[in-house]
């Protein structure tokens, strides 16, 4: 098992320093955790909700809403819930070593990016050619 890698609490990766460092390992996988559990924690808050808004509403038009704003909380839940997988992907590429770099072209993915989407694999480059060929092949 790693030592515990010390990191300050104002601790921002830099690009002057060696490329997926334990102490840039150590910032994202605190990041990646931290933002799983908002999520998890926003998953219960939305069971206890949903459970505790059961009641019969005897106004057609307001359980027309009601059932809206239900459909739509789930529908948010479900993306958070592939969101909390692709989390724990990001966390194992942190323990196999494979973070930050792009599954495409093995490329490091510029540290910017992966502070705003640390569960990215691909270099900004490597994501919009993609995208452009997904459109492409959609359009056909």
């Amino acid at each position: 098992m790693k030592a515990e890698v010390f990191l300050p609490d104002d601790y921002r990766p830099a690009e002057d320093e060696p490329f997926m460092n334990d102490r840039q390992l150590e910032y994202f996988r605190r990041k990646l955790l931290v933002w799983k559990q908002e999520l998890l924690d926003q998953s219960a808050e939305t069971i206890d909700s949903l459970q505790d808004s059961g009641r019969n509403v005897p106004d057609i038009a307001d359980r027309a809403s009601e059932e809206t704003d239900r459909a739509l909380e789930l529908r948010t839940r479900d993306r958070q819930r592939k969101l909390v997988g692709k989390i724990d992907a990001a966390l194992r590429r942190i323990d196999n070593g494979e973070f930050g770099y792009c599954d495409v072209t093995g490329e490091p993915i510029s540290l910017k990016r992966l502070d705003a989407r640390p569960i990215a694999t691909m270099t900004l480059e490597a994501q919009e050619k993609h995208e452009r060929r997904e459109k492409v092949h959609r359009e056909d």
